[in-house]
């Protein structure tokens, strides 16, 4: 409640009994007196104890934002064209602007970039599947070659291209080094778009193996500078970065890593508090695969991440460095 976190609206409701009104956790209305709050687990509950919803913030609306949303996403996932926001907006009851709002909220894209998240997945599943780069175009659902070019190019985390992707990495250079740092040795890679890797106590031999066909090639002056960029970040994980990233995955994965970034410094959150944020409760081991997947350590902080009985769990650079940067962030 004190971070107006947007991610626990729906959990609980704050009552504040000095008024008689109460809220969702992110309400951005002033702070009451601690002495004022009483804390609910239901919308129900806070009115059976005589108090009424916040106009401000709507609380008991959650269940209808919630299915505001999942009634987009299905939306979006059935029509052969993405439809625009007017008509999601009518199809919901919402404003245009109020269900693009509730919509970034919970998933941390707008409808249309998660239409255009989607068919790029599309596109890269098809590319898998043994298509070529143009039948993988069109059976995504796009009109034309320029067009999914176009959108690409909206996207600055895109990186690759398909053909990219389909041929490990193929015409891409990645600039890589290893360094020395106070959780050992650590190895960034990046394109000229951003990181595309960052692990620990590994080289050459994994780096092929994520792009086996790009040409690695030893970090220049360009990407001297990112990396010390990079280095400290990882000496002082908890302060804000604005280092460019070059990473791509699933509709599923993006948002999973989207929450991570998400998490402040110094504080974590289970694979079930995750799953819950995305909209997706039950997903608490795709989750875990998720976090997994990201391979870009420290800069989306999977290691922010822990069992729902506080233990560590897993972390792929071991448990170590995982205590270790949580150990600097609360520092």
């Amino acid at each position: 409640m004190q971070a107006r976190d947007r991610s626990f609206d729906g959990k609980f409701v704050t009552g504040v009994l000095s008024t008689g009104i109460y809220c969702r956790p992110s309400c951005a209305a002033r702070h009451p007196k601690r002495e004022n709050v009483r804390f609910f687990a239901k919308a129900e509950q806070a009115e059976a104890a005589g108090l009424r919803a916040c106009l401000r913030c709507l609380p008991n609306d959650v269940a209808r934002d919630d299915a505001a949303v999942k009634a987009v996403i299905d939306a979006i996932r059935m029509a052969e064209t993405a439809p625009t926001l007017s008509e999601l907006g009518q199809m919901t009851g919402y404003s245009p602007t109020h269900l693009q709002r509730i919509f970034k909220r919970d998933t941390g894209l707008s409808p249309a970039a998660y239409a255009r998240a989607l068919r790029t997945e599309r596109v890269k599943d098809a590319l898998d599947s043994g298509a070529s780069v143009t039948e993988a175009i069109y059976d995504a659902g796009y009109g034309s070659a320029s067009r999914f070019y176009e959108e690409q190019a909206m996207n600055r985390n895109m990186g690759m291209k398909p053909s990219a992707w389909k041929n490990g990495g193929a015409g891409v250079t990645v600039y890589w080094a290893r360094v020395e740092t106070s959780l050992g040795n650590m190895m960034v890679a990046a394109t000229d778009k951003g990181v595309c890797c960052l692990s620990f106590n590994e080289g050459e031999d994994e780096l092929r193996g994520r792009f086996p066909k790009a040409d690695l090639r030893a970090g220049d002056e360009a990407f001297a500078k990112l990396l010390a960029q990079v280095i400290a970040q990882v000496e002082t994980p908890g302060r804000p970065h604005n280092i460019p990233l070059d990473v791509r995955g699933t509709v599923f994965q993006e948002a999973v890593w989207q929450e991570l970034r998400k998490i402040p410094e110094g504080e974590t959150r289970s694979y079930a508090d995750i799953a819950a944020a995305i909209g997706k409760p039950k997903a608490v081991r795709a989750v875990g695969s998720a976090n997994g997947a990201n391979n870009v350590a420290v800069l989306i902080p999977c290691h922010r991440v822990v069992r729902s009985d506080g233990t560590m769990g897993g972390y792929a650079y071991g448990l170590e460095i995982k205590a270790r940067l949580l150990e600097k962030e609360v520092k």
